[in-house]
């Protein structure tokens, strides 16, 4: 009878340590713990409290559904075990001073809605895994220090809103899949090294109001297909090598009115004439 006592109270003990979570999500936030020297953070975690006490971590149903440590001197590298973690849906890690690659499996978080892990010092591509998230709004991966190209595979990211990717080392011709996301509100995709002409498919991105490719080395003429695009508010695709025609509404969305890099890589402005609303587009 004691002993079932005692057991009974060691489990009690247990429950009330993991905050109801399973030992394989409440290990899983330890190792990130340990792995970005949890000790020195601004909110620190109590490890002998239960899990739903831990800053940034939300529990509903007994399962980690939301971890968000924005801004709170996470530094060191994103454990590979985040992966255990199956029932979040969200991930903002933005603003720290993480290393390190991106996991390559973090795909396997099949229930993620949004990953930001914006303005760290990641390096390395960005995993194909990712585009298996097919529960994916928002993915804002800036001001890293990414690498490589855009997998091929991101149009699989059927429900994405927003693809914010901009200040990283990105590079290669954008894939041509990523057109058919017609979920698509805002695309920044700007100081990278993209290179190639923009598809005539980009009026395929029916839902596109914020569109950036400003700074990067693509060339081509400009698709006249932009005009398509009923929904576009701002636009930015200054500081490549476009030329050629380019409709006069479109033209006034930019917000450095078509400046381009020459052959000599020069900048020079690109004016429209103002006597037809398909205006062409001159360099001067």
């Amino acid at each position: 009878m004691k002993y079932i006592f005692t057991l009974l109270f060691v489990l009690s003990i247990s429950a009330s340590t993991f905050g109801n979570v399973s030992k394989l999500e409440r290990d899983a936030l330890v190792k990130l713990h340990e792995s970005t020297n949890g000790k020195m953070w601004k909110i620190a975690w109590d490890l002998s409290a239960p899990v739903d006490t831990w800053y940034g971590v939300k529990v509903q149903n007994n399962k980690v559904v939301s971890l968000i440590l924005v801004d709170n001197k996470l530094v060191g590298v994103i454990p590979n075990e985040i992966i255990n973690l199956i029932n979040l849906q969200v991930l903002n890690l933005h603003k720290n001073q993480l290393e390190g690659a991106i996991p390559v499996m973090i795909g396997e978080l099949k229930e993620i809605k949004v990953l930001d892990l914006s303005f760290n010092k990641i390096f390395g591509s960005i995993p194909t895994s990712i585009c298996q998230m097919t529960n994916l709004i928002d993915l804002k991966l800036y001001m890293n220090a990414l690498s490589g190209a855009l997998p091929q595979q991101i149009g699989s990211l059927v429900q994405l809103e927003v693809l914010s990717l901009f200040n990283n080392n990105l590079e290669g011709r954008i894939p041509t899949s990523l057109f058919n996301l017609t979920a698509l509100k805002i695309a920044l995709l700007n100081s990278n090294r993209f290179v190639g002409e923009l598809s005539t498919d980009v009026n395929k991105l029916v839902a596109l109001e914020n569109f950036s490719l400003f700074d990067n080395k693509m060339n081509g003429t400009i698709p006249l297909t932009l005009e398509k695009l009923s929904k576009l508010k701002e636009m930015n695709i200054s500081y490549n090598g476009f030329s050629g025609d380019v409709a006069k509404n479109v033209a006034l969305l930019d917000t450095l009115n078509m400046t381009m890099f020459n052959e000599e890589g020069l900048p020079v402005l690109l004016k429209v004439k103002a006597d037809r609303n398909s205006a062409i587009v001159s360099e001067d």
